[in-house]
C-alpha cells in the first residue's frame, strides 16, 4: 500500500468484497451518518495524530479511517484484514478532535465502530493470530485488570521477585523463551511495587470547615499499582475541605472492555457504578484516572449507541455523567488551598491524551502544579502527544506503542535538568517510566497528586 493514499480505491464496488453478516446494520444503528459527513478531510488532524506522525500513512491519519469505515459503513468495500488492522492501530487519543475545526467527534465514530467490528471477528480475524495468545490477552484485559483484588492477587510473584532483587531473571533468555509475549510486556511495564495498601475506609473528614462531599473512583489498576497516588488524592482534598466517601461496591469503569469492542459488559459496569455511587446526593465524583474519567464521562454517549436502551436508564446515565471531574478540574473549579511547604525540582508535565483531548481537561493541572513553592515546569515538545500507552494499547499494539514511547522519551531527555516527569494518568506513568528505564535514565514519573500532596505535608493531627 502506498503511502499518502487511502483505501479502498474509489472504483470499487461492494461486489468486490462483502460485509460480515449484520455489521453494516449495527453500524448505521450506532453511528448517525451525520457524523461521517463531518469531517471535510481538510488535513489539519494530520500533525496531531500519533499513527500518522510516525507511519506517513494517510490510512493511520484521522480522516483515513474515517474514509475507511464510512466506505465500510455505506457497502462500499467489505471488512478486510487490511482496513480492520489500520482501524486497529488507532490509539483513539482523540488529538484529532482537538485539532479539528469542524468539531468531528471522531471517539464517537472510531469507539462504536469497534464494538461493531468485535461483534464479527468469526467472520474477520484481524489481530492476533495465534488464538491461545488472543485467549489470553482477552483474559488479562477483561477479566484480571478490572479487578484491583485479582490484579494485587496476581502480583505477588512480581513483588517477591523485586524484594529478593532477582527480578532480572524474567528478562533472562530461558524465561523469554517460555513466556508469552502479552506476560514479557506486562513485566516490562511494571514499576517499583509498594507494599499492598489497606482497605480504605468508608469516609474521610475534610481539614477545618467541609467545602464539598465528594466520591472517588478508586480504579483498578491504578489502586492495585499507584495505591499511593489515591492517598494523596484522599489528603489533597482533605486538605481543600472535601469530605471524601470511598463506596465500596464501585466497579471498573469500562473502558478496557468498551474499547476493546465489548459494549455489553461495559454498560453493564455502567449500571453497577450508577447504583454504587451516591451521584445525587455529592458535589462530584472525582477521577484521578484520565482514562477512567473519560470513560465514565461518556457514558451517556454510549448508551445512545444502544438504540434497545431504556430510555430512563440513558437519562441517569447522563446525568451521571455530568457528576464526573477529574481531580485537578474539581480543585480549580472549587478554588485550591494554596500548598505552603516548597518541593525544589525541574519537572515537565505531560498531557495525557484523555485528559486534554477527551476531557479538555489541559489548564488546571497546570494551575495546580504553579501553586506548589520551588516546582519549575518545564515546557516540552509535543507535550500533547500520545505517549503510546493509550489503555491497552501498549500491549495489543507493542510495535507503535514502543515507536511511540521512545519519542516521548526522546523530547523528555531534550529537556536540560530535568528531575521528573508529571501526568494525570497511570497508563502514562507505567508507559514513561518503562521507556526512560530502558533509555537507562532514573527520572521518576509521578501523578501530580503525588507530588501536590508532598507539598501540602502531613494532614493535621487531633482534627
Amino acid at each position: 500500500m502506498s503511502t499518502n493514499q487511502a483505501v479502498p480505491a474509489s472504483g470499487q464496488s461492494p461486489a468486490n468484497s462483502s460485509l460480515p453478516a449484520g455489521l453494516q446494520t449495527q453500524l448505521q444503528a450506532s453511528i448517525p451518518q451525520k457524523r461521517f459527513l463531518d469531517c471535510v478531510h481538510c488535513g489539519l488532524c494530520l500533525s496531531a495524530c500519533p499513527t500518522y506522525l510516525e507511519t506517513g500513512d494517510e490510512n493511520d491519519s484521522p480522516r483515513g479511517r474515517i474514509y475507511l469505515m464510512r466506505a465500510v459503513a455505506e457497502g462500499r468495500t467489505g471488512l478486510t484484514n487490511e482496513i480492520a488492522s489500520h482501524l486497529e492501530a488507532c490509539l483513539d487519543c482523540r488529538a484529532c478532535e482537538t485539532a479539528c475545526p469542524s468539531g468531528v467527534q471522531y471517539g464517537r465514530l472510531i469507539e462504536p465502530f469497534r464494538v461493531a467490528m468485535e461483534t464479527t471477528r468469526t467472520e474477520v480475524q484481524p489481530g492476533l493470530a495465534n488464538q491461545a495468545s488472543q485467549w489470553l490477552t482477552s483474559t488479562l484485559l477483561t477479566k484480571l485488570f478490572p479487578s484491583a483484588g485479582l490484579t494485587q492477587w496476581a502480583l505477588w510473584p512480581a513483588r517477591w521477585m523485586q524484594a529478593l532483587g532477582v527480578d532480572g531473571l524474567a528478562k533472562s533468555w530461558p524465561a523469554r523463551a517460555l513466556t508469552p509475549q502479552i506476560l514479557q510486556r506486562m513485566h516490562r511495564l511494571l514499576p517499583k511495587l509498594s507494599p499492598p495498601a489497606g482497605a480504605l475506609p468508608d469516609r474521610f473528614a475534610p481539614v477545618g470547615p467541609r467545602r464539598a462531599t465528594v466520591a472517588l473512583l478508586t480504579g483498578c489498576v491504578a489502586e492495585a499499582m499507584f495505591s499511593q497516588t489515591n492517598r494523596a488524592t484522599i489528603r489533597v482534598l482533605q486538605h481543600n475541605g472535601c469530605e471524601v466517601l470511598i463506596p465500596k461496591t464501585q466497579a471498573c469503569c469500562g473502558a478496557i472492555h468498551y474499547h476493546n469492542g465489548d459494549r455489553t459488559k461495559a454498560m453493564r459496569l455502567a449500571r453497577q457504578n450508577l447504583g454504587a455511587f451516591p451521584w445525587r446526593n455529592i458535589d462530584a465524583v472525582i477521577a484521578n484516572v484520565a482514562g477512567c474519567g473519560a470513560m465514565l464521562k461518556d457514558y451517556g454517549h454510549i448508551g445512545e449507541e444502544d438504540p434497545q436502551i431504556d430510555p430512563v436508564l440513558l437519562e441517569e446515565l447522563t446525568s451521571f455523567a455530568h457528576k464526573i471531574k477529574d481531580v485537578s478540574e474539581f480543585l480549580v473549579d472549587l478554588g485550591p488551598v494554596e500548598p505552603q511547604h516548597p518541593v525544589h525540582l525541574k519537572a515537565v508535565y505531560h498531557d495525557a491524551c484523555h485528559l486534554c483531548h477527551a476531557q479538555k481537561v489541559k489548564q488546571q493541572p497546570r494551575q495546580l502544579l504553579s501553586l506548589i513553592p520551588g516546582l519549575t515546569i518545564a515546557p516540552i515538545e509535543e507535550a500533547e502527544i500520545c505517549c503510546g500507552a493509550a489503555g491497552s494499547y501498549n500491549l495489543t499494539q507493542p510495535e507503535m506503542a514502543d515507536r511511540l514511547g521512545q519519542r516521548k522519551v526522546r523530547h523528555i531527555l531534550e529537556v536540560q535538568g530535568v528531575q521528573a516527569v508529571l501526568t494525570g494518568n497511570a497508563g502514562c506513568a507505567l508507559q514513561m517510566a518503562a521507556c526512560l528505564s530502558e533509555a537507562n535514565s532514573s527520572i521518576p514519573v509521578m501523578h501530580v497528586m503525588d507530588i501536590l500532596d508532598q507539598s501540602y505535608g502531613p494532614l493535621p493531627q487531633n482534627r
